[in-house]
């Protein structure tokens, strides 16, 4: 059989883990940060948390996918370092979380962005995972600078056109017409953007992801994602850039079976690209992998680490 038809059922994880959290640049939640805009053509200072591991294997580092944030991989990189000992760090994306806004949104940018900090970290390597379009710019990574990447895991996306798949159009819509009052408190300020995203955001699940970037400062509400910018470059972050590169190091292309991010019309770009990629799907799992099925997909990494 093979290795890209394989579909492997993970078992289940029963330990219960934990670790202590050292932030790179510490995060106030519910606070806005005070937005700061780079350049167009260099790379930005990305916002970053480390997990300290006692191991000396490589670490793992971890990006997120559109509208989400570092935070979306603290337990998952809490339970990895009691695990496998590895250093760990969950990273924000340019005009996402905590870094810096850019008026550009493109993988080449989110490449650049994270060979700078790894070069700043004195990171020489790195197993490098990345979910949606976060697994897009690991792809680029691997593709465009193979040194730095040991091992690739590419969560629920593929090096293929994705628009026909999405929402995000009505997302950014329903996000950029929101009005909230000022001088209101934090939880009446979410139900009030919740019932204003209801109309065009019908998932209560999508809803909730979303609401994690309202932040507020001075009695004010606003986004901390750069919705201009998003929008602006909305075709290029459904897409992919083309490569005739490859990157032959170990790959995973984690699927969620319930999901259609990964369909086999990908299995030959895939092949194409990734030579060495191995597909597998976790039971159950929708696009959010690691919040359906966290287990399971702490028990993939694990198992791809060790293969």
């Amino acid at each position: 059989m093979s290795a890209l038809s394989r579909i492997i059922q993970r078992r289940l994880l029963t330990d219960r883990l934990s670790c202590r959290l050292f932030p790179g640049h510490k995060d106030i939640r519910g606070v806005a940060p005070t937005v700061r805009t780079a350049s167009s053509s260099s790379p930005v200072s990305l916002t970053y948390d480390v997990f300290d591991g006692k191991g000396e294997s490589t670490p793992l580092v971890f990006l997120h996918g559109l509208f989400g944030s570092k935070s979306n991989f603290h337990s998952i990189a809490k339970s990895l370092v009691q695990r496998t000992g590895r250093k760990v760090l969950t990273v924000d994306a340019r005009n996402h979380g905590n870094s810096p806004h850019s008026p550009v949104l493109t993988y080449e940018a989110m490449a650049s962005d994270l060979k700078h900090l790894l070069a700043q970290l004195r990171i020489e390597k790195c197993v490098l995972i990345g979910h949606s379009m976060g697994g897009k710019t690991a792809m680029t990574t691997a593709l465009t600078q193979p040194g730095v990447v040991e091992r690739l895991v590419v969560v629920d996306i593929s090096p293929a056109q994705t628009s026909t798949r999405t929402n995000f159009r009505y997302y950014i819509q329903a996000m950029q017409a929101m009005k909230i009052a000022t001088d209101i408190p934090r939880s009446t300020a979410r139900r009030m953007a919740e019932d204003q995203l209801r109309s065009l955001v019908k998932e209560h699940s999508v809803r909730q992801f979303l609401l994690t970037n309202l932040v507020e400062q001075n009695g004010h509400y606003a986004w901390r994602v750069n919705l201009e910018a998003i929008s602006a470059h909305l075709d290029n972050i459904m897409s992919f850039p083309q490569f005739n590169t490859t990157y032959e190091g170990p790959t995973l292309f984690l699927g969620g079976a319930s999901s259609a991010y990964i369909s086999s019309e990908d299995y030959p770009e895939i092949q194409r690209l990734f030579p060495n990629a191995d597909i597998q799907y976790i039971p159950d799992a929708s696009h959010w992998i690691h919040a359906d099925k966290p287990l399971d997909f702490i028990s993939s990494i694990i198992s791809f680490l060790h293969s």
